[in-house]
């Protein structure tokens, strides 16, 4: 059962692919050209499991990971090239309800921010995508914060940048581990996991989801309870 703070939600703070964003294969897709390109010193079917297992994270760093500083800023480089051209082809669109959700939110007064592990340019281009450039009060990067995912900085920036009173104040929503994980380590009044990326309900509630829904659709009713 989910004990739900008594401190008035403030600021809800949203991942983008998997969360708001149709992933559908996208980061793989990139990641995928970026391999063919760069050809790191990892077999292609290993490095996929390893951007599998890591859904969420700064990219840079998930590539440092499987490869030295320069193939990875090389895999990086081609990766977020790559990615933009799936975007500019259409391969973008929101999850089902995602912006009416976000509207209702912002109808009751929260500030919203669009997190991602993805860099600056890559969220510049998906915001564009969308049509959401007036949507959100912030949109964040590991660039602009010092820390991907699963650290706490993306989320205690939006804190920051939005003026929200207090960590308790604020919803950390995601579809990955490292989402939950940096949501409960920045210390979120409420962790909420949805169901629109690659996990099931336990493994979000193992990495510290108070609450999951089946998709960001339904978090206004969730936060009206």
């Amino acid at each position: 059962m989910v004990t739900m703070t008594r401190t008035p939600y403030e600021l809800v703070v949203l991942d983008m692919a998997g969360t708001t964003v149709v992933d559908d294969g996208l980061v793989e897709s990139a990641f995928a050209r970026a391999w063919d390109v760069v050809q790191p010193p990892i077999t292609k079917h290993a490095a996929l499991e390893h951007v599998r297992a890591t859904m969420g994270q700064s990219k840079i760093e998930v590539f440092r990971a499987i490869a030295d500083e320069q193939v990875a800023q090389r895999l990086n480089l081609q990766f977020e090239g790559a990615l933009q051209d799936l975007i500019a082809d259409g391969r973008c669109r929101p999850i089902d309800g995602a912006e009416d959700a976000i509207r209702a939110l912002r109808g009751r007064g929260l500030k919203i921010a669009l997190t991602t592990g993805f860099a600056r340019p890559t969220a510049d281009a998906i915001v564009r995508s969308l049509g959401w450039e007036a949507l959100a009060d912030v949109v964040l990067t590991p660039s602009e914060v010092g820390r991907g995912r699963p650290a706490p900085d993306l989320n205690l920036t939006a804190l920051l940048r939005t003026g929200t009173s207090a960590v308790a104040a604020m919803v950390a929503v995601g579809d990955t581990e490292s989402d939950a994980r940096s949501g409960r380590a920045a210390g979120a009044g409420l962790v909420v996991g949805v169901l629109t990326g690659s996990l099931d309900e336990q493994t979000l509630v193992a990495a510290g989801a108070d609450l999951v829904l089946a998709s960001v659709a339904e978090l206004p009713e969730a936060l009206s309870r």
